[in-house]
């Protein structure tokens, strides 16, 4: 897998020395025995978009993501690295996770955290895949940011099922399933879809439950699920910010969760210890706005870059 570094450029401040450095300034190709840090895998898919009915163009997330980043100022934290991109371009996707989980296994097994850039939210399965290779044994959690439980029956993989997917894995590997979905959207999701988490043991908090005021009590939840756990798989799908906010997703949301709710609860969960692996997926250049939405994500990927300590 090749590593394209041509969209890391922007603005150079050299007059102030090198602590006025950007992240274009600060990311690295991926290579064997460099420093722990953070290596950035994109995803490029949105075969699972398709195949849930959804509007496509996820697929240019990545590119879109990195270009976003690449301007934003670096407060050193972890080593960051570019680790290349898994792409979908057959729709084999079955394929395209394996793929992914091999990219992911190797990062963490060469000691870094993955922030894997989708794609649609399908990115999750073989995400998971992969950091449950690298960490055998470990209660992984999984705490996803979303509007949907995405936890939908079909016959074959699609953006809408990767967390029944994880759930069936968990089963047959005779492991818990945990899972904590915030930000979930009652007009999104079937009473069919509710009783299926209710099933399956998930925790979830409704987008309506989420306004800043009540940020503390989102707080108490999402700390007692992670102690509940030893290790925490985050994911954010964009959707589950207001479509004002993050237009350009597959479904825009007409209500969301504040940004800077979301924010707040990535850095707490970031700064947990516990973290092994994040992403963002859903983003779609296809319909963004002046650069809203890019913008607003690469805020989210910043943030959980910038508790990261040694």
């Amino acid at each position: 897998m090749s590593i394209d570094m041509s969209m890391w450029t922007g603005r150079v401040d050299a007059a102030e020395g090198d602590v006025a450095r950007r992240w274009h300034q600060a990311v690295q190709p991926l290579a064997e025995g460099v420093a722990p840090g953070i290596a950035i895998l994109g995803f490029a898919c949105d075969e699972g978009v398709r195949r849930n009915q959804g509007r496509t163009g996820a697929v240019d997330g990545p590119l879109a993501l990195r270009r976003a980043l690449a301007n934003l100022a670096w407060h050193p934290t972890l080593p960051l690295y570019d680790a290349g991109t898994v792409r979908c371009d057959d729709g084999d996707l079955d394929a395209a996770h394996e793929r992914l989980a091999a990219a992911v296994t190797a990062i963490v097994q060469a000691g870094h955290l993955p922030l894997v850039l989708g794609g649609g939210h399908e990115t999750a399965y073989g995400h998971w895949l992969g950091l449950a290779r690298a960490h055998a044994g470990k209660r992984i959690g999984i705490v996803n940011f979303d509007a949907h439980f995405d936890l939908r029956q079909a016959d074959t993989a699609t953006s809408g099922t990767p967390f029944a997917q994880i759930a069936a894995a968990c089963h047959t590997l005779g492991q818990p399933f945990r899972y904590l979905c915030l930000g979930v959207a009652e007009t999104a999701n079937t009473r069919a879809l509710f009783d299926t988490a209710a099933r399956l043991g998930a925790e979830w908090r409704l987008d309506s439950d989420m306004a800043p005021w009540q940020l503390a009590e989102a707080r108490q939840q999402l700390a007692e699920f992670v102690d509940s756990v030893d290790a925490v798989y985050l994911t954010i799908d964009l959707d589950v910010l207001p479509a004002a906010q993050m237009p350009a997703v597959s479904a825009p949301a007409g209500y969301g969760v504040d940004i800077a709710v979301v924010d707040a609860l990535v850095a707490k969960l970031a700064r947990s210890g516990k973290l092994i692996g994040a992403d963002l997926v859903e983003f779609n250049p296809v319909f963004d706005q002046d650069s809203h939405g890019a913008k607003a994500a690469a805020r989210l990927a910043w943030g959980i870059t910038r508790q990261l300590r040694r």
